[in-house]
């Protein structure tokens, strides 16, 4: 439906006309008669406003079969914005023949916990690479004519008691870390709209946070569109509008929204009888809430707060009309810059993108380690190890689950690269994992395999001893909902090992949310990390093996060499106690806290092998621009991610003694040389001045320094910052 008012009719018309009873409905979740929509906001016919849907979508578009692409810390490992652009593109195009008008991703909390159950959906530890990857993507996503929602703002970075935290965040690491690719988002993107998380920051839900969703968002950035909530997070409407939330969702008990239809639970509270004394959700909650997993959203059966709620604060005179205006002008200016209420939108063409699924795979896919063993050169017999070898790893559990139509697994992937002179032996090792999930509904546990080998590992090293290379693929099973561990699930740290001891060759390919540990890295001849790869999983994976591409990726996040080496260990840091999480490591998480204690990482930020060889030459500065020639001194072409390190000299405020402060990727022939260019940001080395309520440039020298990661230095020289 289009609106034949607009443009003669303004918003402000629109507005008007509309009846309090209609505002209410503007500005809250209702169900999707169409049970396609994540999120669904019915119309006003009367007035020819047409619906808003809202669909899932980092790693593929939640409404029926899609794209199933690499998970987003896959994405972050490429270093590229441009296929971040290319890939949010993609998702607008898929929501809009769909039908969906807004596209609920990128997340871009940064991995303060590497434990994070979402890590998967999020991209780096870094607020530059972060930002960079944001801005891209989000981009993307606005150029189909879709809507971007720059997600959770902010500080969601466990899944651990998510509904309940309070993070206690200094000024400094709030602005100088975790706001960075949000206030990007705003500034560079002019991203539709934000999500507004589950967890509270420094004494307030973000929900009904004021001084980061109106002060910091709204009057300090300029964002001029709809603060969304996440799914239940709202407790108290009032306060939430008033503070600067704009839409509620999903605005229905759990039981009324679509996902949930086919739970028998769901259907028996449906039956629940609703009396007035005894309201149904009263009562399913009292029943439910017993059953429910640890980590079900304890809103669930809310029928949502914006609307009873504010009916009595309206009528109370608590509430004054005008504020449910403010959030029903944005709902509508943000529709109408976008198409939707004229249905004046763009419709751009669809790629082939199962090719940049593929494309995004083997370019995050890094190489941790690598004994002269890759690529593989036609071996006589391979054997393919692994509790779920022969499935591909699409993503991982919650929000971000795709129904991808067509996927490749590793064992196909090889025997398809093979020829008919090469063995493809398959063993398990181990009873294979379900996928986890949070389930069509909060009412459904995880289920994980088997730590019972039953003889697997057995049969597993027998074929790896009388095969010319073993690949042992592993996984962990992360999920929305609930933080994991860093160990991998079952007994594969034992099952590589053994394979490791017996094998002639033997490559580990791990498929992960991020760092895991590694207690056998240094008894394996090769490791690729690969993420969860998407749809393509082992076509990319084969691409990678046998050196038909380089592997492109650079550790987005630190590995460290064992669980207790990360910052945030104590429990007063995470999981938090009694609710709140104290953020005592402050600006130090990441590398920069590897960096500050001298503690060596298994795998250092930025780290990535290549098939191809690289010189650096000389260091210089250009204004503004680090430069750096690079050689490709191999007899084949590579990729290489040229990345610049600030260090302060004698700095004369606290600050990290490195930060990334800018990268570029490069692909070079055999023998090529070419001066690569990164450009600095405008606010490099700055620090933010919480007395002054800005940033500022302290009286510190700088250096620049260039390197394959953040420890593996190849120049450095002096520059000079905010002159």
């Amino acid at each position: 439906m289009s609106n034949t008012n607009l443009p003669s009719d303004s918003i402000e018309t629109l507005l008007d006309r509309l009846t309090i009873d209609e505002k209410l409905r503007l500005i809250r979740g209702g169900v999707d008669p169409d049970a396609r929509a994540t999120g669904y906001v019915p119309g006003i016919d009367r007035l020819e406003i047409p619906a808003l849907a809202l669909v899932d979508g980092p790693m593929g578009v939640r409404a029926g079969t899609a794209t199933g692409f690499p998970a987003s810390i896959a994405l972050a490992a490429s270093w590229d914005p441009d296929l971040a652009r290319e890939l949010g593109r993609a998702l607008g195009i898929e929501a809009r023949e769909k039908g969906q008008d807004v596209v609920l991703a990128p997340g871009m909390n940064l991995l303060r916990a590497p434990q994070c159950g979402r890590a998967f959906e999020y991209y780096s530890e870094d607020p530059t690479l972060t930002s960079r990857l944001a801005v891209g993507t989000i981009e993307g996503i606005q150029s189909a004519g879709a809507i971007a929602t720059a997600k959770h703002f902010v500080a969601n970075s466990q899944e651990e008691r998510r509904f309940q935290v309070d993070h206690r965040i200094d000024e400094r690491p709030l602005r100088e870390l975790y706001l960075r690719a949000f206030e990007a988002s705003v500034r560079e993107a002019d991203a539709g709209m934000v999500m507004a998380a589950y967890n509270g920051v420094n004494g307030d839900p973000m929900t009904a946070n004021e001084r980061l969703l109106t002060d910091v968002l709204r009057e300090e950035w300029g964002f001029e569109g709809v603060v969304v909530s996440d799914w239940w997070a709202v407790t108290d409407g009032p306060r939430a509008i008033t503070a600067g939330l704009d839409l509620e969702m999903p605005g229905v008990p759990v039981n009324e929204w679509h996902l949930a239809e086919s739970n028998s639970i769901t259907r028996l509270i449906d039956a629940i009888p609703d009396h007035d004394r005894v309201p149904r959700q009263r009562l399913a909650r009292l029943l439910m809430t017993p059953w429910l997993p640890d980590h079900a959203n304890p809103n669930l059966f809310d029928a949502g707060h914006f609307d009873g709620p504010l009916r009595e604060a309206l009528d109370a005179g608590r509430l004054d009309e005008r504020v449910i205006d403010r959030s029903v002008q944005r709902l509508l200016e943000t529709m109408d810059r976008f198409g939707v209420l004229d249905g004046d939108r763009p419709d751009p063409e669809a790629g082939d993108h199962d090719a940049l699924a593929r494309r995004i795979a083997r370019r995050g896919t890094v190489l941790l380690e690598n004994d002269e063993v890759l690529p593989l050169d036609d071996p006589d017999s391979i054997v393919m190890i692994g509790p779920n070898v022969d499935r591909a790893k699409v993503g991982g559990g919650g929000s971000s689950a795709v129904e991808a139509g067509a996927t490749t697994d590793p064992v196909r992937g090889v025997r398809d690269r093979v020829g008919a002179g090469t063995r493809v032996h398959v063993e398990r090792g181990h009873e294979p994992f379900e996928t986890a999930t949070m389930g069509a509904s909060p009412f459904e546990g995880l289920e994980f395999g088997s730590e019972d080998s039953d003889g697997r590992i057995d049969d597993a090293v027998a074929a790896a001893g009388d095969a010319d290379v073993a690949v042992v693929v592993v996984q962990d099973n992360a999920t929305e909902g609930e933080d994991r561990p860093l160990w991998l699930p079952g007994e594969q740290d034992q099952l590589v090992s053994r394979v490791a001891t017996a094998a002639e060759q033997c490559v580990v390919v791990v498929r992960s949310a991020g760092p895991i540990a590694m207690p056998w890295a240094t008894s394996v001849d090769a490791i690729l990390a690969q993420w969860y790869p998407g749809q393509a999983d082992g076509r990319a994976l084969a691409d990678v093996l046998f050196g038909d591409h380089d592997p492109g990726g650079r550790l987005p996040a630190t590995f460290g060499r064992r669980p207790d080496d990360y910052p945030a260990t104590d429990p007063a840091a995470y999981p938090g106690i009694d609710d709140v999480v104290s953020h005592e490591e402050g600006l130090s998480i990441g590398y920069r806290y590897f960096e500050a204690e001298d503690v060596q990482p298994l795998y250092p930020f930025g780290h990535g092998e290549s098939y191809a060889e690289f010189a650096y030459g000389a260091v210089s500065v250009d204004g503004g621009t680090v430069e750096v020639s690079i050689e490709n001194t191999s007899e084949r072409a590579g990729r290489e991610v040229v990345q610049v390190y600030l260090d302060p000299v004698e700095p004369s405020v606290e600050r990290p003694p490195r930060e990334l402060a800018g990268f570029a990727a490069i692909e070079l022939a055999a023998g090529e040389s070419r001066t690569v260019e990164v450009d600095l940001p405008e606010r490099a080395g700055a620090v933010y001045d919480p007395a002054a309520g800005a940033w500022a440039w302290p009286d510190t020298d700088f250096e620049a320094v260039v390197g394959r990661s953040v420890t593996d230095e190849r120049g450095r020289t002096a520059v000079s910052l905010g002159e």
